[in-house]
C-alpha cells in the first residue's frame, strides 16, 4: 500500500498519542514506515528541539513505524529538515540566501 511517501525523504509525523516526530524513511513494508534515526519535538529554554524519540534503542538503527499509529504526516518543512540533517549528521547545511545587487 502506497502512502504517497517516498524513501530518502525526511518526514514529520504525528502521532496518535500527540506527539510530533521527524525522521528520514528508509523502507515502506506494507502498513509500516521503517525510519532512521527519529527524533521528537520538544520544548527547550532556547525554544523547541530535537530530542531522540527512543532513548533506549541503538541509535543507528532503523525504527518501524505503524502507519496505524499516525495521525497525520507531511514533508518537513525546510528549515527544520536542515536542523533534523546536522543534529544527526553533524553536517551543517548553509542558509539559501538571495543576494539583490
Amino acid at each position: 500500500m502506497n502512502f504517497n511517501i517516498d524513501v530518502g525523504t525526511v518526514m514529520t509525523f504525528k502521532l496518535n498519542s500527540g506527539e510530533e516526530l521527524i525522521a528520514k524513511v528508509v523502507g515502506i513494508e506494507g502498513q509500516f514506515v521503517k525510519v532512521t534515526e527519529p527524533v521528537s519535538i520538544a520544548p527547550s529554554p532556547q525554544g523547541m528541539g530535537l530530542v531522540p524519540s527512543m532513548f533506549t534503542a541503538e541509535p543507528k538503527d532503523d525504527a518501524v513505524i505503524n502507519i496505524n499509529s499516525v495521525s497525520l504526516y507531511a514533508l518537513t518543512e525546510e528549515s527544520v529538515k536542515f536542523k533534523y540533517i546536522e543534529a544527526t549528521t553533524g553536517i551543517k547545511i548553509p542558509e539559501k540566501k538571495i543576494i539583490l545587487g
